[in-house]
């Protein structure tokens, strides 16, 4: 049986929501933050020797890493689908956000996170360059979706549900003015009605308010 460990308020909530998309079976296993550091409770560090979310378990698998377990997922359970095949006309354009999610954007809000707790000086070098990669990648990505209605192009796809972290659940760790990106604004109202991502969300974070603007 496929099971999914969700840590409450992670990255883990990107599997939730695809098992909910593929309409799969599977298990889903919640663990709750610790109250005063915000980090994962020594039962879900013990999963995996790299301690962070998201991870699954398949039978004797355990896999941990949000792009290895979707592509994992897609392959073995979805039949494919919520990706593109190299003959598709988006294929490359659905690769380049897929891994924009993590390889960019995820990774420069990471890294402003760790900056903002270090309580530097507004005009400090490291902190000023690093709060403009975060706007570039933002505009890019809200260029992107003023072109097209999701990210590999008209299909909505597995490169959406990486990405739909960083746009909102992200922002309780590192608050973002979302208002700036109108065409991503519209863009998250789609997602918020997707009955999936609904099911997904409620499932994985009951109660949590959704930051979708």
């Amino acid at each position: 049986m496929l099971t999914v460990h969700h840590l409450g308020k992670s990255q883990s909530e990107r599997i939730v929501w695809l098992c909910e998309e593929l309409e799969i079976p599977y298990a889903l296993k919640r663990y709750t933050r610790d109250g005063v550091t915000m980090l994962a409770p020594p039962e879900y560090k013990a999963l995996h020797p790299i301690g962070a979310a998201p991870v699954i378990t398949d039978g004797n698998l355990t896999l941990a890493e949000s792009g290895a377990v979707v592509e994992y997922i897609i392959a073995r359970h979805g039949r494919g689908r919520l990706a593109l095949a190299p003959d598709h006309p988006d294929f490359a354009a659905f690769l380049y956000w897929f891994h924009f999610a993590n390889g960019t954007l995820q990774a420069q809000m990471g890294r402003n996170m760790i900056l903002n707790r270090l309580n530097l000086a507004a005009d400090n070098p490291v902190l000023q360059a690093n709060r403009a990669r975060v706007d570039r990648a933002f505009d890019l990505v809200n260029a992107r979706l003023g072109e097209a209605d999701y990210l590999a192009g008209r299909e909505f796809t597995s490169a959406d549900i990486m990405i739909g972290f960083s746009l909102t659940t992200m922002r309780y760790f590192l608050p973002y003015d979302i208002g700036r990106c109108p065409d991503i604004v519209r863009y998250l109202a789609r997602i918020g009605q997707r009955p999936a991502y609904r099911r997904a969300m409620e499932k994985g974070d009951p109660g949590m308010t959704l930051l979708l603007t």
